[in-house]
């Protein structure tokens, strides 16, 4: 591969780095009960799929299933998110082995991204920083990564 389009590429998924950054910072922005509406919808449409009698239970068995849902959403939020940081800054550093420095670096940058983001929404209303999230989000982080090293293989294959 041209050593012009590789640059373009490396670009291209710096830019998608930093929406994913972007992104996340503004989910972390919402207070409590935006957050909580945001991921409601999401938790609404499970119900409506999974629990067609959802209706007929009682308010205690109610609770606890749209209890259980959000929390799973949330964290299953976390961790896509983060997946996709880490899949698209591994992309951006670019082809090297998996152990590595350069993939340690990656590794660094998303926990350290997870770390930022904890503490930020410690100073938003209704949100905590929680230790238990940062280690989602950098597994999440690390996911993104071996994602990226599997595509990297299949395309250089390729060519």
């Amino acid at each position: 591969m041209k050593k012009n389009n590789v640059k373009g590429y490396r670009i291209i998924f710096g830019i998608l780095t930093a929406a994913v950054m972007v992104c996340i910072f503004l989910f972390s922005c919402e207070d409590s009960d935006k957050s909580s509406d945001t991921s409601g919808r999401v938790v609404k449409i499970i119900l409506k799929i999974f629990y067609g009698d959802f209706e007929s239970m009682t308010a205690a068995e109610q609770e606890e299933i749209r209890s259980l849902i959000s929390h799973i959403i949330r964290k299953t939020a976390h961790f896509t998110i983060y997946a996709a940081l880490g899949f698209f800054s591994s992309l951006t550093v670019g082809q090297r082995k998996l152990i590595s420095m350069s993939t340690a670096g990656v590794i660094l940058f998303c926990f350290g991204y997870a770390v930022t983001d904890e503490i930020h929404q410690y100073f938003v209303p209704g949100r905590a920083c929680m230790v238990t999230d940062m280690l989602l989000d950098t597994c999440g982080g690390i996911t993104g990564i071996i994602i990226s090293f599997v595509c990297m293989k299949i395309f250089y294959k390729r060519k």
